[in-house]
């Protein structure tokens, strides 16, 4: 089973991660993705975050697609870093073979994020063009110091099957929405 995990905080969820996630089963030829509804990101400031229960449903409409599986594996787990929410399924899933999904404007923080090497180590990931981020994000840290393990986009179909580190650009998205853009400035939800 091939599968990609696209985490984040889904507060709101929108037709982008919809979009990004069939983008992503299209051109890594994924069986599934799996939709890692976070508890909190330790990059985001919480103050506008929505409960749990209310994005996973919300992230659940969206999704409308019965290849997309949305989680709140974190929250049962324990867990707040994406390096130890993927250690946690490669022991559990031993079978299965995961790639993380990212916009390119997470690719540009990536350098922040808790053991982004070992993440980087331990599991390929394919990274989602979102004009005008990208440039922001192939000149950033982490896709600078993992430039060698950039494998080209024709070849975008294998990287389920190769040994991290591996990762792809993939270009070709031109959806451009965002959670951050789709909430009121209390926080609500834009409806």
């Amino acid at each position: 089973m091939r599968i990609g995990l696209l985490g984040g905080s889904f507060n709101p969820p929108h037709a982008a991660h919809r979009a990004i996630s069939l983008f992503a089963m299209k051109r890594l030829q994924l069986d599934r993705v799996w939709w890692l509804v976070s508890p909190g990101n330790p990059l985001k400031d919480p103050g506008n975050l929505h409960d749990l229960a209310e994005r996973a449903a919300a992230a659940r409409r969206v999704a409308n697609d019965p290849r997309i599986d949305v989680t709140c594996l974190e929250s049962v787990i324990g867990t707040r870093y994406t390096v130890d929410t993927i250690n946690y399924l490669r022991r559990r899933c031993s079978g299965a073979r995961f790639v993380w999904i990212m916009g390119a404007d997470n690719l540009a923080q990536f350098h922040k994020w808790e053991n982004w090497q070992r993440i980087a180590a331990e599991v390929p990931f394919a990274v989602i063009d979102r004009p005008p981020q990208s440039f922001h994000g192939l000149a950033a840290t982490a896709s600078q110091a993992l430039a060698r393990y950039r494998i080209p986009e024709t070849a975008a179909a294998t990287l389920a099957d190769r040994a991290p580190p591996a990762w792809v650009f993939l270009t070709g998205m031109k959806l451009n929405l965002s959670s951050t853009r789709l909430r009121n400035p209390d926080g609500s939800w834009k409806t």
